[in-house]
């Protein structure tokens, strides 16, 4: 492995970031190859090893952007939910005006970029939660076991979040041919943070800040799916969202975060740090997709 080439590919995140979308999506799905067959195992090994220092390289590379932010954060519990409710007015991204806008004035196909974007960035929020239990006391592992039921739709297969966004998706005839390297690195950084244990607390707080702050942006991207006439079907996901998350984040405070914080404040800091991360993520995406989206004729001004 050469160490200096993969790091000289950390200056053009564009590139960077298809390999790790890429590679994710290669490494996590089932496979119907033969072990015993399969003479190439040992060179994909190499590349795995390489793309994986490449996804190490770029999660640190973000936590050093948070460092000084994180060692603020309190570590008592009392202080850490408090510090950690706070995110949902003043952390990144919050309030951007991206959403009134989608809200109010932007067109169908302004919409169908947008969420083209989203969806592209969207790394399983089930499959994260599955990842992310692994190991945890019993207390936390429940409350992602209720979590991950919700999000399977309680066993109804109709009800299941996935499916709801592969709906959107096709009603909408949504294009993930021309996605910006900002989606693709929303969703590398989930992967990341979800499939390596020594990021299982950042993990965790990454999702959590997910619950917190995704109320109010969806329930502006469902109104602007209604004003532009979108059948009830077809925004059900963003609709759902806009309150279920509010239920999930009272909960995942109580019965993941509080339990956890007391337990060791040791951990305060990296849950912070992956709220930061995740919330810091979006915040680059509804930036590029306001310089994309407002870049448009008269787009900002309809």
């Amino acid at each position: 492995m050469h160490v200096q080439r993969l790091d000289a590919l950390l200056a053009y995140p564009d590139v960077l970031h298809r390999k790790l979308a890429r590679s994710h999506g290669e490494r996590l799905a089932p496979s119907l190859d033969d072990p015993a067959e399969d003479a190439e195992w040992f060179h994909r090994v190499g590349d795995e090893v390489a793309v994986r220092y490449l996804e190490r390289r770029f999660i640190e590379l973000e936590r050093a952007v948070v460092a000084e932010q994180v060692r603020e954060v309190p570590t008592d519990a009392r202080g850490f939910l408090s510090w950690f409710d706070e995110l949902k007015a003043s952390g990144p991204g919050q309030g951007d005006p991206l959403f009134p806008w989608l809200a109010r004035h932007a067109s169908l196909e302004q919409m169908r970029w947008f969420l083209g974007q989203e969806v592209a960035g969207e790394a399983g929020f089930e499959d994260l939660v599955a990842l992310a239990q692994l190991k945890l006391p019993a207390q936390p592992k429940l409350e992602l076991a209720r979590n991950y039921w919700d999000e399977m739709g309680q066993g109804n297969e109709q009800a299941m979040h996935g499916p709801m966004l592969d709906v959107l998706k096709r009603q909408l005839a949504l294009d993930d041919g021309a996605v910006v390297w900002e989606s693709l690195a929303l969703g590398n950084l989930m992967v990341g943070l979800a499939t390596s244990r020594q990021y299982a607390y950042q993990a965790l707080g990454a999702l959590g800040v997910i619950e917190l702050t995704a109320p109010g942006r969806a329930e502006q991207v469902n109104a602007g799916l209604k004003r532009l006439g979108i059948d009830g079907a077809t925004r059900r996901y963003f609709a759902l969202h806009a309150t279920l998350d509010v239920r999930h984040s009272q909960s995942w405070v109580a019965e993941v975060f509080r339990p956890i914080v007391a337990s060791d404040p040791r951990i305060a800091p990296r849950l912070a740090e992956g709220a930061l991360l995740r919330l810091r993520a979006g915040a680059r995406c509804f930036e590029r997709y306001r310089a994309t989206l407002w870049a448009q004729p008269l787009a900002h001004s309809a």
